[in-house]
């Protein structure tokens, strides 16, 4: 017996490796191929002639419906993204496509969707990511990769560490890698910032007091520095301090023993301390501003954090780490950033650093209501910079030229040698070669890999 028209469909939707179910004008699903059903875990026999909504739960059902859209408009939706929950109700990410479904006469009798799982895909990304990340810092240049190198080295000591760094690089996360990859993770990290309080009250907060110290003191307080004991101290801004209180810090790295305000006696303390500052505290100890002697016990190791225009070629990482971070905070699904997006950000400067990234991301996520963040959703100085009346689409930044740039930049900070270009932009040499010759860049003359003698 011949197969019918209704079978001959079935065998070719089956021979399908994505996921396909077609719906009439009521919503009821009147197609279910082979790896729609093993995808959701629901069988045919179940999906025919139900509710589309009640067998393929996806993200965007309720707000989104692609299928809805493309029925409203008549136009396909193409590769976007969602999330959907299978039978077993696990979460599972897919790309998904959608058109009109026409009968012989090209009357529209229902719709299409095919969807693809981003299980292995997902996976592989995450596998790729953990490796330019630590912690919560993340990055794949030459700069951070050093940092990532020694900071396991450098956590189990107990030795006092200097971070160096402009605001925003992430001298806190550094810190409290530190702090959790010592033995001392179990104990408290105590943060504080210098910078922000007087001298009188940052005394009060470091050290404490007794009852009876001063007017209103009628209880002891513990200074941070004694609730840290055990654990790790983290001094930020700690180049704003003044003369005074330099020299009552300089006795704690001395001796380790604090002396709150209003004792007879001094308690040790087991501490790890790791201060941090975005000023150059060599050139304020030339300048006689800060102790040179609280300078050395405080550099016993020193770590110099780049920034982030000095590590452009983590940004594009950074972004999807951020986009990633923001769709679990705010329960959205946005499925990152265009590719003018991207060029405009690596373009920018970046005074800022990683907290102006981060801020830009956020308020992109407040004004994006679809998948993907576009330039309209950005702060108005990046647009204005990328699309402003006065220059066209054409002339913005595109991802190439901003591909073009770092690479050049990269060849010229090792001075030609492309082996340790390629490993500055973290990826392979052969790759670099490639790109060299894709994107018509002019090799430096020398290749750097030989020196003079």
């Amino acid at each position: 017996m011949a197969p019918t028209v209704h079978q001959s469909q079935n065998v070719i939707l089956d021979s399908i490796n994505e996921g396909v179910f077609t719906v009439d004008l009521d919503w009821r699903i009147t197609a279910f191929n082979r790896a729609a059903e093993r995808i959701l875990g629901v069988s045919r026999e179940h999906a025919m002639g139900k509710p589309c909504c009640e067998v393929f739960r996806a993200s965007i059902c309720e707000n989104a419906c692609a299928l809805r859209q493309t029925l409203g408009t008549g136009q396909p939706v193409v590769n976007t993204t969602a999330h959907i929950i299978n039978e077993a109700g696990q979460r599972i990410p897919i790309r998904l496509s959608t058109a009109l479904l026409k009968d012989t006469a090209g009357t529209v009798i229902g719709g299409v969707e095919t969807f693809q799982d981003l299980s292995q895909v997902e996976e592989l990304r995450k596998e790729l990511t953990s490796r330019y990340t630590f912690e919560d810092i993340v990055g794949r240049s030459a700069a951070m990769r050093d940092v990532f190198a020694i900071l396991p080295q450098i956590a189990e000591s107990d030795s006092t560490v200097l971070i160096e760094g402009a605001s925003g690089t992430g001298k806190e996360l550094v810190a409290r890698a530190l702090h959790n990859l010592s033995r001392r993770k179990r104990k408290p990290f105590v943060a504080i910032n210098c910078g922000a309080l007087p001298d009188n009250l940052l005394e009060s907060e470091l050290f404490g007091y007794k009852a009876g110290a001063f007017t209103d003191a009628r209880r002891d307080k513990a200074g941070r520095l004694a609730m840290a004991d055990g654990g790790t101290v983290f001094l930020d801004e700690i180049g704003d301090i003044s003369p005074a209180m330099q020299v009552r810090l300089l006795r704690v790295l001395q001796e380790r023993c604090i002396e709150p305000l209003g004792a007879v006696h001094s308690t040790k303390v087991n501490i790890r301390v790791v201060a941090a500052t975005n000023k150059d505290l060599s050139k304020l100890v030339r300048g006689g501003r800060f102790r040179e002697d609280l300078y050395y016990r405080i550099r016993v190791v020193y770590l110099k954090l780049p920034s982030l225009q000095q590590r452009r070629e983590d940004i594009p990482l950074l972004v999807d780490h951020l986009v990633a971070k923001f769709n679990r905070l705010q329960g959205k699904d946005v499925r990152g950033v265009s590719s003018e997006v991207l060029a405009r950000l690596i373009e920018h400067d970046y005074p800022g650093n990683i907290r102006e990234l981060e801020n830009i991301i956020e308020q992109a996520f407040v004004l994006c209501r679809k998948n993907m963040i576009e330039l309209a959703h950005l702060p108005a100085e990046l647009r204005s910079a990328a699309s402003g009346d006065a220059v066209s689409r054409a002339e913005s930044p595109s991802l190439q030229s901003m591909e073009k740039r770092m690479i050049v930049e990269a060849l010229r900070r090792q001075q030609g040698n492309r082996r340790r270009a390629a490993r500055d932009l973290g990826i392979d040499a052969s790759t670099l070669y490639r790109k060299i010759r894709s994107l018509g860049i002019d090799p430096p003359a020398k290749d750097g890999r030989t020196r003079p003698g």
